[in-house]
């Protein structure tokens, strides 16, 4: 695992919880900025596969 898979990972988690929170209060900003972290986290995992899928071919699934 690559440091943009981790980070990806955790920033996917956080917009989760960020989505909930706001979802519970009731607040629409806060509930858009979780599902915006949780896209950014997804793409930030997605590039560090490519990376690791390029580093070690073997490893593609």
């Amino acid at each position: 695992m690559n440091k943009d898979q981790a980070k990806g990972s955790v920033k996917n988690a956080a917009g989760k919880v960020q989505q909930t929170a706001g979802r519970m209060t009731g607040s629409k900003t806060q509930e858009a900025k979780g599902i915006t972290k949780q896209a950014a986290g997804t793409v930030q995992k997605q590039a560090g596969n490519v990376k690791e899928a390029i580093k070690d071919p073997s490893r593609r699934k």
